[in-house]
């Protein structure tokens, strides 16, 4: 098994970040996400790795959005936004990924992410349901949603 570590937000981070921009699409760059941070000095990172040996292999980003703006939950509730996920060319396939979406659905809270790269057969892997499309929520997103007990879609 992985360990899934959260990753600091230092500038030894965004170094390791930069073997990732030259694999991924730009909307899978963290790479601005993490010089926010750095900027804010935000000390709670959202981001979480898989390192083999000493390389970070397997990265994502994972937002706690707070109730008050919950627009798929029911109940209303604090969730969390897995805002990209993203594995080395060299390790697909490997279940680094997996790793990663389980340890966000270990907290036990409902979690949205968006289908990017063509990646609806994944989510579908991992238990998410595509949620029925709407423009006013959605805004172009392909949202996806995973349900801990006691949780449904809003209406």
């Amino acid at each position: 098994m992985f360990e899934v570590k959260r990753l600091q937000i230092n500038y030894k981070t965004l170094e390791e970040f930069q073997q990732f921009r030259e694999f991924g699409l730009e909307e899978l760059s963290m790479k601005e996400d993490l010089e926010a941070n750095i900027v804010e000095n935000d000390s709670e990172s959202p981001f979480y790795g898989i390192y083999d040996n000493d390389l970070l292999v397997a990265r994502m980003s994972l937002y706690k959005i707070d109730g008050k703006y919950d627009r798929y939950f029911q109940p209303a509730q604090d969730y969390y936004e897995l805002w990209k996920l993203e594995v080395l060319p060299d390790y697909r396939d490997k279940n680094y990924g997996t790793a990663l979406v389980n340890h966000a659905k270990s907290f036990g809270a409902p979690i949205k992410t968006n289908s990017r790269c063509r990646a609806d057969q994944f989510w579908l892997k991992m238990n998410f349901t595509p949620v029925k499309y709407n423009p006013m929520r959605d805004r172009g997103e392909n949202p996806y949603v995973w349900l801990p007990e006691n949780v449904d879609l809003q209406d």
